[in-house]
């Protein structure tokens, strides 16, 4: 009985959605500036460290399953989600980063995370943002030595 059991949960883990493809139906089920937002920062923090993981966290009914992006090295680096008037990154460390070029412009009182709060039609400046990313990187890099 219990290897069915395994059998089957081997079966269920192998016809699982990856995290990149519960991501990608997430940017698709958005389908306006939103899904297009969160694709370009998915691509800018894959080019600022190529070793990032990509994950998805929180699956639960109000966000149809499909979760929250979150990307780590070393842990996470930072969340993605969309509301109906902004996409929210949120750096898990982020009041621990140097934020010369002030991406950085929601939830300033924290003393762990920082946002960036993105709205329709909102630039984002793709060099000081992969330095971000870089930083976050290195920032759980050196938590993680010690």
């Amino acid at each position: 009985m219990a290897g069915k059991s395994k059998k089957k949960a081997a079966a269920d883990t192998a016809t699982d959605p990856s995290p990149a493809q519960l991501i990608d139906a997430r940017i698709n089920s958005l389908g306006d500036w939103r899904g297009t937002t969160l694709a370009r920062v998915r691509a800018l923090i894959r080019l600022a460290d190529p070793e990032t993981v990509e994950e998805v966290k929180w699956r639960k009914p109000s966000n149809s399953m499909l979760g929250v992006p979150v990307w780590s090295h070393d842990g996470i680096v930072c969340t993605g989600e969309a509301y109906k008037d902004k996409v929210k990154l949120t750096f898990a460390k982020g009041a621990a980063l140097e934020d010369p070029s002030g991406l950085f412009n929601a939830s300033l009182e924290g003393r762990v995370r920082r946002a960036i709060d993105l709205q329709e039609g909102a630039e984002i400046d793709e060099q000081a943002f992969r330095a971000l990313v870089r930083a976050a990187v290195a920032l759980n890099a050196s938590a993680a030595r010690r």
